[in-house]
């Protein structure tokens, strides 16, 4: 079908976004809405000993000026949510952040008081006359300086700092593979902290009907239902007295599906004042302030037999967790990373160890891939100082230790059941596209030039899934439309063209016909939102069975109006969704029965989580200036295997994406904090490098798909894979090009700094 799955559709909301037509949460404006401003912390750890509000309640348009005290007992803190479970069996500590400082702050940028006023002028100004004095409290910034006895302490609940100790595998196992390899190797893997720097800062708009008793917010959100069910536990109200919605998001990258206390203070305001209150963040806040992601040390070993098959892998990981506990961080680095550990590779055992630390730092929590970069960057290193200690091409290493076609289906030790996949075609797919054979000869020629060139050459994996609840509804209009409602959210993914394209596909409607209902949470009752690269999966599960109820109520009114018995009427999508008398040439449209019935509404719903494991081989190359120290990627190769593609030119515009900000964390992207202060040293994008389209050679993307079992389309979520190849095939490629210059190896992120002075240091 023209433009049904599997075809290269240009993306319905193209025109209006770049036309500027596109509507986010700070276009709207309500009749009366005021705005709000927060005050934050200087410091990143004090006793607040003086806060006087006077001046800034007595300004000009301020309407409200609020401090903890102000909100204590009317929100309830903002707590972890994710189960977690300790090596020990214990729970995690009850560590809550609330919504404005409660007499201690803990990082700098966390909130103290709370302004409205009639301008968003005012609000500001309004806050730059609040006096704010601290008692200075020492400072740890740095998650291993954090865990010593001497480290000083966060809070009392988490003695040492120590949020939780988690652990996954067979340690006896592992020991005794270490104990009979014939050759063992040891290697530590940063993986830095990050700011998140969506497009689109944040934002909340509130209004409080008090005749129904009933919040409306609008907010740029991953989810609806989700923040409304973050914000229903904030304000202690029931979830049927909020209704939140989403218009346009301009990224999310899993930021915006957590908790911040912005939202709930703006809701709480609206109703104290009886008009709307609007907040948007400023970069600088967006710095500060939302929860930052990676920050993952490792200390991580393997063990190989003679041959160099690995026997086994061992890891020790630190996870700085910041100054409190976000909505799920403490997930990103144990239950949705750690069990990654061995990535695609036939392991036969591993434990890994995962501490999560508190520090007086932005809280962190996930970010494009939420762990699974992380843990694919520490599996690759592994296995590319194996290959190097058995001096055979990196390439080759990775062939004969992948899972092989074969052995499918294979049950990894990390409790993963892989039902389709082929490592070996993938990786042989890439090598040939970035003619693997001939980069000695381009290494020559570069030396030539006075230039360094390196490779990396990975295999990664990594888990989809996510919430386990979704719901959609498709609605037949008599006059010719579909209304599609589903609980996912596009933060840019493209979801209005590939959630029409399998509609398409499924009742043969044409696309512009279809309407993409989302954001708003008083459509359907429940919904997961997006995240875990879960919404092709989840959306698609659904609007199939809502697609095959509309097709059976469809039937009954088709059997009317042809005078036929259902049985011996067939549907056919292909020719536009007509019924048909097999065998003849009568027939009726789709929307001939939707106008017999009034309009037919057909509903699906699922409340399981289905994995994928979207998997595939990336190489990169790097060129460095020796001079210089500056790096530049001058080849990217990615053959992915994301079983059926709905639409090729969105998924491929999702692997650029992921690629990208995988090629920023590892070539310059760094959240650095003063050791001794705790103050950001990157707080601005004069101080924060991101990577540009000048930066980014093109990227070559091919598909290697095997169809997932595990669902109706046989697909795999794609939308942070790019991420999850990017981070070590880069990293890889510099440390090849260093190691070749006689460098010692060294920490991401590879600025000209200190790539530069890693080359010095190596000069006789």
């Amino acid at each position: 079908m023209k433009f049904g799955i599997g075809q290269p559709v240009r993306r319905k909301e193209d025109d209006r976004l770049l036309r500027g037509k596109g509507r986010f949460v700070d276009d709207l404006s309500l009749p009366g809405q005021v705005f709000a401003h927060v005050a934050r912390s200087p410091v990143a750890h004090g006793r607040l000993s003086a806060l006087d509000l006077s001046a800034a309640r007595a300004a000009p348009g301020v309407l409200l000026v609020w401090s903890w005290a102000d909100v204590a007992g009317r929100l309830a803190p903002i707590a972890n949510q994710f189960p977690l479970k300790q090596a020990d069996g214990s729970d995690v500590p009850p560590v809550v952040m609330p919504h404005l400082a409660d007499g201690v702050t803990r990082y700098v940028g966390q909130p103290v008081a709370f302004v409205v006023a009639r301008t968003r002028a005012q609000a500001r100004d309004a806050a730059e006359l609040i006096e704010m004095a601290f008692d200075d409290l020492p400072v740890v910034v740095d998650p291993e300086a954090a865990l010593a006895p001497d480290a000083p302490q966060l809070h009392d609940c988490a003695p040492g700092n120590l949020a939780y100790r988690w652990t996954i595998g067979d340690e006896a196992a592992v020991e005794a593979a270490f104990a009979r390899a014939a050759r063992t190797l040891r290697t530590r893997v940063t993986n830095q902290r990050i700011i998140v720097n969506a497009m689109e800062p944040r934002a909340t708009l509130a209004r409080w009907d008090a005749e129904a008793e009933r919040w409306e917010v609008w907010a740029a959100t991953q989810g609806v239902h989700a923040l409304r069910a973050k914000l229903s536990a904030q304000l202690m109200v029931p979830p049927e007295k909020i209704r939140v919605r989403t218009p346009d998001v301009g990224g999310g990258f899993g930021m915006k599906l957590q908790a911040h206390p912005e939202d709930a203070l703006v809701a709480l305001a609206a109703r104290e004042l009886g008009r709307p209150v609007k907040w948007t963040a400023d970069r600088s806040e967006s710095f500060l302030a939302d929860v930052q992601g990676r920050d993952l040390t490792t200390e991580a070993e393997g063990a190989f037999d003679e041959n160099g098959r690995i026997l086994a892998m061992r890891c020790r990981s630190i996870s700085n967790l910041g100054a409190y506990l976000s909505s799920v961080g403490v997930g990103v680095h144990t239950v949705f990373s750690a069990p990654l550990t061995g990535g695609m590779y036939d392991l036969p055992c591993f434990h890994h160890e995962v501490r999560g630390v508190l520090t007086n730092t932005t809280p962190t929590d996930a970010y494009r891939g939420a762990g699974r970069p992380e843990a694919i960057h520490v599996t690759e290193a592994v296995i590319e100082a194996g290959a190097r200690a058995f001096g055979m091409d990196p390439a080759e290493f990775r062939r004969i230790n992948l899972i092989k076609a074969e052995q499918v289906p294979y049950r990894s030790h990390g409790g993963f059941e892989f039902d389709s996949l082929d490592p070996e075609a993938a990786l042989k797919l890439a090598l040939e596209a970035s003619d693997h054979a001939g980069f000695p000869a381009r290494r020559e020629a570069a030396r030539a030039r006075g230039r360094l060139l390196g490779r990396g050459v990975i295999y990664y994996f990594e888990r989809t899934g996510g919430a386990p609840i979704e719901r959609a509804t498709l609605e037949l209009d008599p006059e010719g439309v579909v209304r599609a409602a589903v609980g996912t959210q596009s933060n840019g993914q493209g979801h209005e063209t590939a959630w029409a394209q399998i509609i398409h596909e499924k009742l043969g409607v044409p696309l512009d016909a279809i309407q993409l209902l989302e954001g708003d949470s008083d459509l359907l009752p429940a919904g997961g939102g997006t995240g875990g690269s879960r919404s092709l999966i989840m959306a698609g599960r659904v609007f199939l069975k809502a697609a095959d109820e509309v097709i059976e109520k469809a039937l009954a009114a088709a059997s009317e109006l042809l005078e036929a018995a259902p049985a011996d009427i067939e549907f056919r999508p292909d020719e536009g969704g007509l019924f048909r008398i097999k065998g003849t040439d009568r027939t009726v449209t789709l929307f001939d029965a939707a106008r017999e019935l009034g309009g037919i509404l057909g509903a699906g719903a699922v409340d399981d989580s289905i994995a994928t494991f979207p998997n595939g081989c990336h190489a990169a190359e790097v060129e460095i200036d020796p001079e210089t120290g500056a790096v530049a990627v001058t080849r990217y190769v990615a053959a992915d295997d994301f079983g059926t593609v709905i639409n090729p030119l969105i998924v491929e515009g999702q692997v650029h994406g992921g690629v990208a900000q995988g090629l920023g964390q590892a070539l310059g992207e760094r959240a650095a904090y003063d050791p001794e202060t705790g103050q950001p040293l990157a707080g601005s994008f004069m101080d924060y490098w991101m990577p540009r389209a000048a930066d980014l050679p093109p990227f070559e993307v091919l598909m290697s798909p095997t169809m997932a079992r595990t669902n109706p389309l046989g697909a795999k979520g794609c939308g942070e894979a790019g991420s999850v190849g990017a981070v070590p095939a880069a990293a890889l490629a510099v440390q090849d090009a260093l190691r070749a210059a006689g460098a010692e190896p060294i920490e991401p992120p590879y600025t000209p700094c200190r790539v530069w002075e890693a080359l010095q240091a190596a000069r006789p």
